[in-house]
């Protein structure tokens, strides 16, 4: 079986923020699946996607404050500025963390860890809506 569908995530603030349910709640038909592959595909150049720590939101915090000093706005060796100064920290920051994520369908079910979840990484102050195609691949139950 495979199936592929558009998401759409509404705005965001500049961030890191959990999406999961966004996502399972988007795809119900996960739930068929015995053994499968998700791939998620966000459709922009300062967004991204990862997968952390879904409980504590002071990670999420951390990860937003350590990709600012890992990633500073207003960088006189920048030539992309056109944008604004988030712009071009934006698109660095969502190659860092990537594009896409691969997570395992098992009975039903993504076969995440215990404390891990689906962020969407927001690296714009100002980035609108978010597409992500969902690609799934699997076994029905």
């Amino acid at each position: 079986m495979w199936l592929q569908k558009k998401i759409l995530i509404s705005p965001k603030p500049r961030g890191f923020h959990l999406i999961t349910s966004d996502i399972i709640n988007n795809i119900n038909i996960i739930n068929t699946v015995k053994n499968g592959l998700l791939n998620l595909f966000i459709k922009h150049t300062s967004a991204s996607l990862t997968i952390n720590e879904n409980t504590d939101p002071t990670v999420r915090n951390d990860f937003e404050s350590h990709f600012n000093q890992i990633v500073p706005e207003q960088q006189g060796y920048y030539s992309h500025t056109m944008e604004g100064p988030d712009d071009m920290p934006a698109h660095l920051k969502s190659s860092i963390l990537g594009a896409s994520i691969n997570i395992p369908i098992t009975n039903g079910k993504l076969n995440l860890g215990t404390w891990q979840g689906i962020y969407l990484c927001e690296h714009r102050n100002r980035g609108g809506s978010r597409k992500i195609i969902a690609t799934i691949n699997g076994d029905s139950i």
